[in-house]
Formats: C-alpha cells, structure tokens, sequence
C-alpha cells in the first residue's frame, strides 16, 4: 500500500508539471495564433498542441521517476503505448471542451480552461492512471519482457541449449 501511495504521489507530482505546461500553452495558443476570434475551431486545436506537449513530458517523468522500476528497455514500445493511453486522456479532455464550448455555448476562456482543463483533467487522468498501471507499466509485462531478454542470449552448440 505504501508503494502504491507512492507512487500516486509521483504521478501528481508529474501530472501537476504536466498540468502547468498544458494549461501555459493551451492558454498562450487560445490567445494568439489559435484565438477564436480568428479561427472557430481555434480552443480545440489550442487544446491539441498544448496536449501532445504534455504527453511528451509525462512520458518522460513517468518513465524515468514514476514507474522507474517498471519501465520497460525497449522505450520505443512503452513510448507508442504511453502514447496511445495519453491520446485516449486528450480524447476525454476534448470531449469535455467540444461539449461545453461547441455544444453548450460557453466560449469564454474561463469555460474552456474549466471544461478542458479541470474536468477534462480530472476524466483523462482516473483513465490514464489505470491503464499505465495495468497496461503500459505492469509489473508483469516488465518480467516477461526481461525473460525474453534473458532468453535471447541463450544460443545452442550441437543441439544442446547453452544459457551464458
């Protein structure tokens, strides 16, 4: 439990890093070149950017701080899988954004960052959290993945299996 607690603790502590780049550039792109005075769709490509930028730095906080222990070698992989439990959070952070922006009618900045930002937040991250624990990041696929390793340099000399 101790371990657990922990490491939800690390998971804040990276998701709150994330949170802040996300909502700087979300906030800095919505006022600028993604303002919607000028381009409708504006608060939902602001959304997108300021997202793929925080998964990038989630994953390397993740990675390398929040489950250390249970990364994989082959980062590559963890990093397409990482990917797609984080596209799937920036779905729900969307969903919440294009409801009540596009569908309800609240434009403001305020209701885009309350939407995208804190409910949206709140969905993606109960799901992220789930499927890097039971997905990217189980210990179990962390095992195997080094008895495959541990397997590879097995080699055989006259048909007999040698393990070095």
């Amino acid at each position: 439990m101790r371990r657990l607690i922990a490491q939800l603790a690390r998971f804040g502590i990276v998701g709150a890093v994330g949170f802040v780049v996300d909502l700087t550039v979300f906030n800095a792109l919505r006022a600028t070149v993604f303002s919607p005075d000028e381009i409708h769709s504006g608060p939902f490509w602001a959304k997108v950017c300021s997202t793929v930028v925080a998964i990038f730095v989630n994953w390397m906080g993740n990675r390398y701080w929040t489950f250390r222990n249970q990364r994989r070698s082959v980062a590559a992989k963890e990093g397409v899988e990482f990917l797609v439990v984080s596209l799937g959070g920036m779905a729900i952070s969307l969903g919440c954004l294009g409801i009540s922006h596009y569908a309800l009618g609240f434009t403001s900045a305020l209701a885009d960052n309350i939407s995208g930002n804190v409910i949206g937040l709140v969905l993606g991250t109960a799901f992220r959290f789930w499927l890097y624990k039971v997905w990217v990041y189980h210990p179990d696929r962390v095992a195997r993945e080094g008895e495959a390793t541990d397997g590879a340099v097995a080699g055989t000399v006259d048909d007999r299996t040698v393990t070095r």
